[in-house]
């Protein structure tokens, strides 16, 4: 008895040390969406998976130390449910982010992004009226673009940088619309027709402007957020793996547990025959 409880005591340990990536993961998407991405409400579940099983994991290593059953089984019962519900958000995370990538554009080393490549539920609520102001304003008020010229640069020298997604499609007008480098945020027509694209009707050298208000710039927006859900969720993926192994074993450990309490030797059954009946042919 002991000796069980003391594996399951170390279970939920190591389970609370395994809720810290899930935590830690949720608080990085957090800062994401305060610095670049905007999108606040996204890094909220995973936070609350990560207390959860911090606060279960604690619940559980009290139940074992202290042989308190009802402890034990709320640690099992919930720890199902958590588990099931990292799973949910794992296939979440990645249905939702499953479309959409930049497009090489020739002799240019950033990659230019269109909105009609996204499509699904996180392409609906970005672009909705109702959410893309306050994006929008955030990605303003972030300063993405004004760190884009700290230092002067000449038109090759920029054709030559690795932009963030948010920075190539918010920062500067898309490539085909043929605008002509002055500076990072400033572009202004050349001799030739503007390109098709209701984009380029949209820039504005205006800094509080810019393409805030391109598809463009929620195509950016959208592609970082499918880059920072895939490295968590590479995180979770391996977590949930984690967790599922400790839960398996927690419960062997519990139901050895309850086994010894009913006085049942291990590998006997519960219920036998007193008499067995002859077989005969």
């Amino acid at each position: 008895m002991r000796t069980s409880n003391h594996l399951i005591g170390v279970l939920n340990f190591l389970t609370f040390l395994v809720s810290v990536p899930i935590l830690g993961g949720g608080i990085w998407l957090s800062s994401r969406a305060n610095n670049t991405d905007c999108m606040r409400f996204l890094q909220w579940p995973l936070i609350i998976i990560g207390i959860t099983i911090m606060v279960v994991s604690l619940a559980g290593f009290a139940g074992a130390c202290y042989r308190n059953t009802f402890l034990m089984r709320l640690y099992l019962v919930v720890m199902f449910i958590v588990i099931a519900v990292l799973i949910g958000f794992i296939v979440f995370a990645y249905v939702v982010t499953e479309k959409g990538s930049g497009q090489v554009v020739p002799n240019r080393a950033y990659l230019d992004y269109y909105l009609p490549d996204y499509s699904g539920w996180l392409e609906e609520r970005v672009a909705s009226d109702s959410y893309w102001p306050k994006i929008s304003s955030c990605i303003r008020d972030s300063k993405v673009c004004a760190k884009l010229s700290a230092v002067p640069e000449t038109a090759d020298m920029f054709y030559q940088r690795k932009l963030s997604p948010i920075q190539s499609g918010c920062c500067k007008p898309p490539t085909e619309c043929g605008y002509v480098y002055q500076n990072e945020t400033v572009w202004n027509q050349g001799g030739g027709l503007v390109g098709t694209d209701p984009d380029c009707s949209r820039w504005s050298n205006d800094q509080q402007m810019l393409c805030y208000s391109c598809d463009s710039c929620k195509a950016g927006v959208l592609a970082s957020l499918k880059k920072s859900w895939r490295k968590v969720s590479v995180i979770n993926i391996v977590v949930m793996i984690i967790l599922v192994i400790l839960y398996v074993v927690a419960y062997a450990a519990y139901r050895n547990n309850r086994r010894m309490d009913n006085d049942e030797p291990y590998g006997q059954a519960r219920m036998t025959k007193t008499q067995p009946s002859a077989f005969h042919l």
